[in-house]
């Protein structure tokens, strides 16, 4: 497989800077998905994860917790 990519990505430096870019771009969405957003730090994706987590283990308050708080404070 790695061949294969090598291969293309040297053929790829003839097409014109147009298709070229394109490639880049296509490139830069599939890294995106596989390994996430360049721009996040580890804490950034340390404090995502955390967050994912807590989702799953049921952790955060519902809608229905979050309108019954808001309503009790609302008429005192």
């Amino acid at each position: 497989m790695m061949t294969k990519l090598k291969e293309m990505l040297d053929r790829v430096q003839n097409w014109p800077p147009e298709a070229q870019e394109e490639a880049v771009q296509s490139l830069l969405a599939i890294e995106e998905k596989v390994v996430g957003s360049p721009d996040l730090s580890d804490e950034d994706r340390a404090t995502l994860a955390a967050s994912a987590n807590d989702v799953r283990l049921g952790r955060l308050a519902t809608d229905d917790q979050v309108r019954e708080v808001f309503a009790r404070y609302r008429q005192a």
